[in-house]
């Protein structure tokens, strides 16, 4: 997918208010309601170099399929690199920073789920396979390497994208190198009717297997988020099995899902990350 079709998307997802595209012509009920103008919000990843697909990772484009690399990454492909901070970001308020994280990651709705570290890698049929794939292998992101990068794409903060080691974090490398910022964990209240007053838009929702385990991570949508029957919403890379508002099944991959009452990102929800302060 190259670049100049990538604007055409998140325009579209923007001024139609969060309907998605895939392969199968999904049709998202779910609406985001920015208060900032889109090219405030994200025009630098519209146009420009941060925009530019092919810069997503720690090596040249060059080197992405170089068959030096296969053994070294595997399926996961190339490390995403460092992303400066965006520029004039400390004059910015907390919540232009929590709508520019959901703004960024709606970029990449319709990307289905893979285990790799950056969203436009696309490895040829002769890279070796992750034995646990069973869709076929394509441009997309696992949950936690999701979130990994958009806030490192939005903000130049760089959480790692192992999930186990992410729903730890105290801190996280950025904005840029050689900086810090501080991660704030986030207790869950007990009833489901709470969790719009805790949590914040751009918070880490963190999700646990029926081991107990922490094994998924979604960015949480907030007040800026819209469903016909009044359901928060959360954006994140997953698989299939969840239905819509409207009983559709979602297709894999990054999409807005619904956070129901009793279904399993509420059931299982462990606890958040907040790396965006509440105030400054």
């Amino acid at each position: 997918m190259k670049a100049r079709h990538l604007h055409r998307l998140f325009v579209f997802v923007i001024s139609l208010c969060g309907s998605a595209l895939s392969a199968a012509d999904y049709q998202s009920p779910y609406k985001v309601e920015f208060t900032f103008k889109q090219d405030d919000l994200i025009g630098d990843l519209l146009q420009g170099p941060r925009a530019d697909w092919k810069e997503e990772a720690s090596v040249p484009y060059a080197d992405w399929y170089d068959a030096a690399y296969q053994k070294r990454w595997k399926h996961w492909g190339p490390a995403a690199k460092h992303f400066n901070p965006p520029t004039g970001i400390a004059a910015r308020s907390p919540e232009w920073m929590r709508q520019r994280i959901i703004a960024t990651g709606m970029r990449y709705i319709g990307y289905t789920y893979q285990h790799h570290h950056i969203p436009d890698w696309e490895p040829p049929a002769d890279w070796p396979k992750d034995v646990k794939q069973t869709t076929p292998v394509t441009k997309g992101l696992d949950c936690s390497n999701f979130t990994a990068f958009v806030y490192n794409l939005a903000l130049g903060i760089k959480p790692t994208g192992d999930v186990h080691v992410q729903s730890a974090l105290t801190e996280s490398p950025g904005p840029g190198a050689g900086h810090t910022t501080a991660v704030k964990r986030i207790e869950l209240p007990a009833k489901y009717e709470d969790f719009e007053n805790t949590l914040l838009t751009g918070d880490l929702l963190f999700v646990k297997n029926n081991s107990g385990e922490v094994s998924h991570v979604v960015l949480w949508v907030g007040n800026i988020g819209h469903s016909p029957d009044g359901v928060p919403l959360i954006l994140d890379s997953t698989g299939t099995g969840t239905k819509d508002s409207n009983g559709v099944p979602i297709p894999d991959g990054i999409y807005l899902r619904p956070f129901k009452r009793g279904y399993w990102y509420a059931s299982k929800a462990s606890h958040a990350l907040r790396i965006i302060p509440e105030e400054k």
